[in-house]
């Protein structure tokens, strides 16, 4: 656990796929085409105290629906990708435009089409009920399932490896 802390001290940029991990990755369906989405509250408030933290926050996905586009806009994320085949290429692009290295970037994921970004970051995490192939290349995983509190969990990773977990909860107190 002390490598990851010591991973996770150094992250500037946490990438959130969504499929899986912001949700618990079944599609819903509507008779009029619509696709709907849930996601966890804690998750999203763990997102809002990393960004308020001052680490950014990027969402890389496949798929592009715009229940996910409402979701990165409530939480205020800046930087996303949807609709995305070649994640490695965005995540290259992050790299250049927020002039990072890729030891100062979490990547989360839970499935294969995440697994050439997860073998170029810093801090590459699968959720706890990820495909067990791509559990091999994470340096941590996540103690709750993807859409069930897997984004708070890496959250407050970052946050306590910065120091900064004490007082993000003592502004509740």
């Amino acid at each position: 656990m002390h490598d990851v802390l010591s991973k996770a001290a150094q992250i500037q940029l946490v990438i959130f796929d969504v499929d899986g991990v912001l949700t618990d990755g079944r599609l819903y369906l509507g008779n009029d085409g619509n696709e709907f989405k849930a996601f966890h509250i804690r998750d999203g408030h763990g997102i809002k105290m990393l960004l308020d933290a001052g680490v950014d926050i990027a969402i890389i996905s496949g798929r592009h629906a715009a229940s996910v586009e409402r979701r990165i806009t409530d939480l205020g994320i800046r930087y996303a990708y949807l609709g995305v085949q070649d994640k490695r290429a965005a995540f290259n692009n992050l790299l250049v435009r927020l002039s990072l290295t890729a030891d100062q970037v979490a990547y989360v994921g839970d499935d294969l089409i995440d697994l050439p970004v997860m073998t170029q970051a810093g801090l590459a995490i699968a959720v706890q009920d990820a495909d067990p192939f791509v559990k091999q290349y994470a340096h941590w995983q996540t103690p709750h399932r993807g859409g069930y509190g897997a984004a708070r969990d890496v959250c407050e990773l970052v946050l306590e490896a910065r120091g900064q977990l004490r007082s993000a909860r003592s502004r509740y107190l």
